[in-house]
């Protein structure tokens, strides 16, 4: 008997096919001026597009460009480095392409 083929999903082809409009002007999310390195690896750990990041030499880095808007962040670090967070405004943000 023949198994069925498995088919895995590649989330960075999913992501890929959403559009971003990017609201230059004002960001969404904002961090604290220095986020204590063990609140930031929470968020390198837990964000869905991976906007979190962390360097071979520990620098760590963030952008809100491709957010997904799901709040996780929020969530995970409450205010502790999280400074703003709001939903971008009209026209700017995520559309979702794919589901």
């Amino acid at each position: 008997m023949n198994e069925p083929e498995t088919i895995r999903a590649n989330i960075d082809d999913y992501l890929a096919l959403n559009k971003y409009e990017v609201d230059e002007e004002n960001a969404h999310i904002e961090l604290v001026e220095e986020p204590v390195f063990e609140e930031f690896q929470k968020l390198v750990m837990v964000c869905p597009a991976g906007l979190y990041k962390v360097d071979e030499v520990g620098r760590q880095s963030f952008d809100y460009a491709g957010c997904l808007e799901c709040g996780t962040c929020r969530i995970a670090c409450g205010s502790t480095i999280i400074k703003k967070w709001e939903n971008p405004q009209p026209t700017c943000g995520i559309q979702y392409r794919y589901g």
